[in-house]
């Protein structure tokens, strides 16, 4: 498909550069068989049904981008992957300044070696030492906002609390499951009171989400990996949630991506545990999903591929529309969409 078919004119005004607060006072557009709905997030236990299943990614952000030098070179990184212990794959800003074997000095006693460089301009990177990687990021560097907020503020010490979710707990993701930054303590008290149960899986979130399409036509876009995991006992819930009548609803794209990597053409969800670079457009069957939460998506975007993948293109094109014009927030910070085939 051609990908200016999913292009649109967001103004720039439209972009949250904060979140809601409280989170679930975010507001909430509902698309379901009953139309279209303008709600808040605190409304979602009375759009769902008994039985339903949310499914949360608990995955855990990491302070990914990092500032450092190589010689007189002022050199930027930002991890998307982790490849072992202490080597990461990063996209790298100044690159051309890089050679492999080269060493970036991050400060605060944090280095590493630049190697393999790919097709995509990004290296490998192998952190000297013997420290976890997990502390030399926690003393050198810092959270890494979309760079659609980026370009327009500086992460500060809020961002260490509000781009992570309340469910975050597996640390190695470099953007948030953003859709499930709208949830509280108290709005999962009142699903659980609503008989709506919840689950969570594990995909690390890699920088490759922000990428812009490059291509012309969707089939030649490539998608980076991530690595994530289902594990038996969830796959076995999410499965049994279906066969007794409710549905399993993605809260993010990422846990729908992770899920449907999961699902067989007979709609059984297996337990997986590896990479996946899945790209969902339309024509895509859905096999292992029965809804979305979502934020609102860039135009061009592989997201909003997805998103037109699940409820139809001209449909989401004209919820979008609405969006704009009814004052919606959108992206990473913004508001929310609840997408029910």
């Amino acid at each position: 498909m051609k990908v200016d078919l999913f292009d649109f004119e967001l103004p720039p005004e439209r972009i949250a550069l904060r979140p809601a607060e409280p989170r679930d006072a975010a507001r909430l557009l509902v698309l379901d068989g009953a139309g279209t709905r303008d709600l808040h997030v605190g409304d979602l236990p009375a759009q769902l049904r008994r039985g339903d299943l949310l499914v949360f990614n608990d995955t855990r952000v990491i302070p990914a981008q990092l500032e450092g030098v190589r010689g007189a070179a002022k050199i930027g990184a930002t991890l998307h992957k982790r490849e072992g212990p202490r080597r990461w794959r990063a996209f790298v800003r100044n690159a051309k300044r890089l050679r492999d074997g080269d060493m970036i000095d991050f400060g605060n006693g944090v280095a590493a070696v630049a190697s393999d460089r790919a097709e995509d301009g990004s290296f490998a990177l192998t952190f000297a030492g013997e420290e976890p990687v997990e502390l030399l990021l926690d003393r050198a560097g810092r959270m890494p906002l979309p760079p659609y907020i980026a370009a327009r503020r500086q992460a500060d010490a809020r961002d260490a609390e509000d781009y992570q979710t309340m469910f975050a707990t597996e640390k190695g993701a470099v953007a948030a499951p953003t859709a499930a930054l709208h949830f509280t303590p108290a709005l999962i008290a009142a699903l659980a009171e609503a008989g709506i149960g919840q689950a969570t899986l594990t995909l690390h979130v890699g920088a490759g989400t922000f990428l812009p399409v490059k291509v012309d036509d969707t089939a030649e876009h490539r998608m980076h990996a991530e690595w994530g995991r289902i594990d038996t006992a969830t796959a076995d819930r999410l499965n049994a949630v279906r066969a007794a009548g409710g549905r399993v609803i993605a809260v993010g794209t990422t846990s729908l991506r992770l899920i449907e990597s999961a699902s067989g053409e007979d709609g059984v969800i297996r337990p997986f545990e590896g990479d996946t670079a899945i790209f969902i457009t339309p024509g895509y069957r859905f096999r292992g999903v029965d809804g979305l939460m979502t934020n609102f998506h860039l135009p061009r975007s592989t997201l909003f591929m997805l998103v037109s993948a699940l409820m139809g293109r001209e449909r989401m094109r004209a919820a979008y529309a609405h969006a704009i014009a009814n004052g919606y927030r959108f992206y990473s910070y913004g508001d929310a969409s609840l997408l029910l085939p």
